[in-house]
């Protein structure tokens, strides 16, 4: 019962901190560019102010426009009871749940090309179209490189994965480890519409993915969309963290329990807050130290991700 408090918990705040992400990258994007920058809560305050505002929407628009919202963030929530954080256990866990949680982030994603193919616009159908094809490349990589991440777990469950690294097999295979971390942080770029990739600040016509889809949305359909995008980038952030987590020399309890020692899980669930948090600090360096491909060189980066997925594969039978 304890663990299950102290599970859905970091839910909890997991749900309450993630908009807190998108505030760190830009401030230190505006730091690094020697500018004051908009306030770490300023996702915040979007939020609340576009859920005070109406809706609208266009006369062609049918329910699979207002759905995109809601699905997005029913889509973050369930992904969110899927991955361990620190030593506490998911709320559910099973066998090929990878699998669920990689069909969670596409189910999300089609929901808002439909809704972005809704509205009618040939505008909102180029963005349409640029998803669905960056995404065709981007989500069997994902999927690889977590199928790869089972093969070094006794089951192939995210809490098995991530559950069954302790400092010691880090140590081991320190460059599996890294390598999938760099093969994640790769993906999350392209999956979370960041530089190089994409700019969520951007409304230039020719460089829009993400933005160009929820021009039309308004009120709180864009708010829901915001903040499914900011569970999204929490998640990733998540995943690259389990993997590292051991490498700072915690114990990452298996699937027996609670553990012994409380005080152990609480200290591997605040180290797990700072490997996210640096995840967004890294994430705003690089969007400030490269300016953003051309469409052609985006599988590029794709198909760098899916080589260090393979290169990590190929490591285990060294």
């Amino acid at each position: 019962m304890a663990q299950f408090l102290a599970s859905l918990g970091t839910v909890v705040l997991s749900l309450l901190l993630a908009p807190l992400l998108p505030g760190v990258i830009n401030r230190v994007k505006a730091k690094v560019g020697g500018r004051c920058g908009r306030p770490l809560l300023q996702l915040y305050f979007d939020l609340v102010k576009l859920m005070r505002k109406s809706p609208v929407y266009a006369h062609c628009s049918s329910w699979f426009f207002r759905a995109a919202g809601p699905t997005g963030v029913a889509a973050g929530v369930l992904a969110l009871l899927l991955v361990p954080f620190g030593a506490l256990l998911p709320l559910m866990s099973f066998t090929g749940d990878f699998v669920l949680l990689a069909g969670l982030f596409s189910l999300a994603r089609f929901t808002l090309i439909l809704a972005a193919l809704d509205t009618g616009s040939a505008f909102e159908g180029m963005g349409a179209a640029r998803e669905a094809l960056f995404s065709g490349l981007a989500e069997p990589i994902f999927l690889f490189s977590l199928l790869t991440l089972g093969l070094q777990s006794p089951h192939f469950s995210l809490a098995s994965m991530l559950g069954s690294i302790d400092s010691g097999i880090w140590q081991a295979n320190w460059s599996f480890y890294l390598m999938l971390c760099f093969a994640l942080f790769l993906l999350l770029l392209p999956e979370n519409c960041r530089i190089p990739v994409d700019d969520p600040n951007t409304h230039l016509e020719l460089t829009m993915i993400h933005e160009v889809m929820i021009l039309d949305h308004s009120g709180p359909d864009l708010a829901l969309l915001e903040y499914a995008s900011a569970l999204k980038l929490w998640i990733f952030s998540l995943l690259i963290a389990g993997l590292l987590l051991p490498a700072a020399g915690w114990q990452i309890f298996s699937r027996e329990g609670w553990g012994q020692e409380p005080l152990t899980v609480l200290l591997s669930v605040l180290l797990t807050l700072v490997i996210v948090f640096f995840v967004a600090v890294l994430i705003g360096l690089v969007e400030s130290l490269m300016a953003r491909l051309r469409m052609e060189r985006v599988p590029q980066v794709l198909t760098l991700a899916g080589s260090f997925t393979c290169l990590a594969a190929l490591s285990l039978w060294r």
